[in-house]
């Protein structure tokens, strides 16, 4: 435990070249954002490593690694650098009904289709001067683009977040089959040997046909036929009417694409693994009265599209 002496040589000047510092990983850009000079920059690290007994940075070609030491005590910055500032900062009650501007979202496409329209209609009514922006992401540049301001939050299946990021459950993606029947005459509760002597339709947008559905029926001592590749959802109806095949798809998107394309759908007869859906904002966003009503309007949309379309499933209210 940190005894006086060390507290007493850490001010918020510290915690802020801290955080800048774990967000660049780049000393010229840290030094230009905190408006310091390099040598500032670089005497205000030496502090912060003789106080904390680490060296907290280490060069890696011409960038900055964070020890352990800094991963571990990162978050903890973060909280208490989020916490003095809307401490510090007034916040004005956020008016939908009044604010004109862009409200922007990023989804992969899955998502898009079970989601956005309910979002945008919302929307319309609530802040008819607001425009809703949708942005097509998926996890691999997730956080960068929030970073960059493209987008608002992030809905999808987010890897670990960075300390100044959070990471907010929503629920959790099972999968289920759907099919055309004119096509495809299977009945369910579908025989794990239909499933599998079946032609398969997946989705990748890397044009991948291994997925983890594969493995589980390995497990089980079958495999199946791929035929086809598709690289978005919204290729996968068209498919689906035009030939005898199957395909395994969240269940949000797949409830939609039955109703709206007359699609059968059934439940997998094997168990496969669900993905965790999460929300993605920055921390610095956490109390900001605007980006709040935004997470709480998605949250009561999704979990309202979800029960409409008959998913078993509740969404989280973490993010609110």
């Amino acid at each position: 435990m940190m005894n006086d002496a060390t507290l007493r040589k850490i001010d918020l000047n510290l915690l802020l070249t801290f955080s800048v510092l774990m967000q660049e990983r780049n000393v010229s850009r840290a030094a230009e954002r905190l408006l310091l000079g390099q040598p500032g920059l670089s005497a205000a690290l030496r502090r912060l490593r003789e106080a904390l007994d680490d060296e907290l940075f280490v060069r890696v070609g011409r960038g900055l690694q964070p020890t352990p030491r800094a991963l571990s005590i990162a978050p903890a910055i973060e909280d208490a650098l989020s916490c003095i500032e809307r401490a510090i900062r007034p916040q004005a009650e956020f008016d939908p009904a009044s604010w004109q501007g862009e409200f922007r979202i990023g989804m992969c496409d899955n998502l898009e289709s079970a989601f956005f329209g309910p979002l945008a209609a919302r929307l319309l009514e609530l802040s008819p001067g607001a425009r809703l922006i949708g942005i097509a992401s998926d996890k691999r540049d997730a956080a960068r683009r929030l970073d960059e301001g493209v987008f608002d939050f992030s809905v999808s299946v987010h890897d670990e977040p960075a300390s100044w990021h959070i990471r907010a459950p929503l629920f959790n993606q099972t999968s289920i089959c759907i099919y055309d029947q004119a096509q495809l005459r299977l009945k369910a509760p579908l025989r794990i040997e239909d499933f599998a002597n079946a032609a398969h339709v997946t989705v990748s947008f890397e044009g991948n046909a291994s997925t983890t559905i594969d493995i589980a029926l390995g497990r089980t001592g079958h495999s199946r036929r791929v035929v086809a590749t598709v690289p978005r959802f919204s290729a996968l109806p068209t498919a689906l009417r035009a030939m005898p095949a199957i395909a395994v798809v969240p269940e949000s998107i797949g409830r939609c694409m039955a109703q709206l394309h007359g699609l059968t759908i059934c439940e997998p007869p094997l168990s496969l693994p669900t993905d965790p859906v999460t929300m993605l904002y920055r921390r610095v966003d956490q109390a900001d009265g605007r980006a709040l009503w935004f997470r709480r309007l998605f949250l009561d949309v999704a979990a309202e599209a979800l029960q409409a379309s008959g998913c078993r499933v509740s969404v989280s209210r973490a993010a609110a």
